[in-house]
């Protein structure tokens, strides 16, 4: 069955009001550790081989080998990986055997056959290297957070503008996942009536001894808002249709890492969309250690017709394959196990939007605004003990 295919029978579930089955669909079991965190998916590709040429670089964050895999899925062909420590690229080349290691980032650039340049560098350093990577000619697809300060956003902007190249975010937590994606689409749908408040719910687990230093610095990382809250902001723009919208409260703490003062364990928002939708986001790292994967990541949809919660990575205590979403309305109660029906189409439709000058994946316009409102976020919060 393909995605279409499946929408169509799915809506008619939903529209009926009778239980969905749980999805046979092979599904790989999900990861303790969230910044190795890499999906996997069906290949679905909408170019041959050697029609997209792209190269991953700056390997600093885990990140990159979902990125890299959304795209090869999607049909893309990994021509080059470049990092400035050659055991990153080693550890990179027995994954993606097809890559090149380049001896510069300048020899990634320079071939006119690479579209798109992929990367998770450190967070601070996301703006500067996008810029350069649109001044050479070239589209970006970064890791999320996208940006530190305003400033590189508003540069970023202008080389946007300027060249006509795309600045494109890994916002994951809705992109690579199934079940956030399917509620994209009834929420589009009109499933659950026009959306007034959504809840975001993303704890994850720290894993201290495995992170780097820079992980720990707040002028690198950016804050735990401009980090986690990212992928949460984005996910309210989209599933409350509200193109911008302002910070009504924040705080950020840091309980339980005092080795650590610069660090933030903790951080909550509140937001007001254009859509006059509301918005609540909770992230922190506080998963425990007998939680199987790395966050039991939560959505909670509130629409004028019904709700819907989404349980991501985890049902905790009762199955350890997410995708789960459970929708009720004035027809009933569903639950529809969604993993290995919907897929991950971001990466196919932005290929494509690379190649077409389109924007049917994420408009530029939405990803700046989801970068902006977790720098305006993390600006305002207060700080608690």
């Amino acid at each position: 069955m393909n995605r279409r295919e499946f929408l169509s029978s799915t809506a008619a579930t939903v529209a009926a009001g009778t239980l969905m089955p749980r999805a046979l669909a092979d599904v790989a079991p999900q990861k303790s550790d969230g910044m190795n965190y890499a999906p996997r998916g069906k290949p679905n590709p909408v170019v041959k081989p050697g029609e997209f040429m792209v190269a991953a670089v700056r390997l600093d964050h885990g990140h990159i080998y979902g990125m890299c895999n959304g795209l090869t899925e999607a049909g893309a062909t990994l021509k080059w990986v470049y990092d400035p420590d050659p055991k990153k690229t080693e550890v990179f080349r027995a994954r993606y055997p097809e890559a090149r290691a380049a001896r510069s980032l300048d020899e990634v650039l320079a071939d006119p056959e690479v579209r798109l340049v992929a990367a998770a560098a450190v967070t601070s350093e996301r703006g500067p290297l996008g810029c350069q990577v649109m001044e050479a000619g070239k589209d970006y697809f970064t890791d999320k957070a996208p940006f530190t300060t305003m400033a590189q956003l508003e540069q970023a902007r202008a080389v946007v503008a300027r060249t006509g190249r795309k600045y494109m975010v890994y916002y994951s937590e809705r992109l690579h996942n199934e079940s956030a994606m399917f509620a994209t689409d009834l929420v589009e749908q009109g499933a659950i009536g026009r959306v007034i408040h959504v809840i975001n719910i993303a704890p994850h687990r720290l894993s201290k001894a495995t992170r780097p230093d820079w992980f720990f610095q707040r002028e690198k990382f950016g804050g735990i808002l401009c980090d986690l809250g990212s992928h949460q902001f984005e996910q309210f723009l989209a599933y409350s249709g509200s193109s911008d919208a302002t910070v009504s409260h924040a705080a950020i703490g840091n309980f339980n890492n005092p080795d650590h003062p610069g660090f933030e364990d903790f951080g909550e928002a509140c937001l007001t969309g254009s859509s006059g939708a509301l918005d609540y986001v909770r992230v922190d790292w506080f998963t425990p250690d007998g939680l199987s994967t790395w966050g039991d990541g939560r959505t909670f949809i509130l629409g004028t017709r019904g709700t819907i919660e989404l349980r991501k990575y985890v049902d905790i205590a009762r199955d350890p394959v997410g995708d789960h979403l459970y929708i009720a309305d004035e027809k009933g109660e569903r639950h529809l196990s969604v993993a290995g029906q919907v897929g991950y189409r971001f990466f196919g439709e932005f290929i494509l939007d690379c190649l077409n000058r389109t924007e049917k994946a994420m408009t530029q316009a939405h990803a700046f605004k989801a970068g902006e409102l977790c720098l305006r976020a993390q600006a305002a919060a207060i700080r608690v003990t």
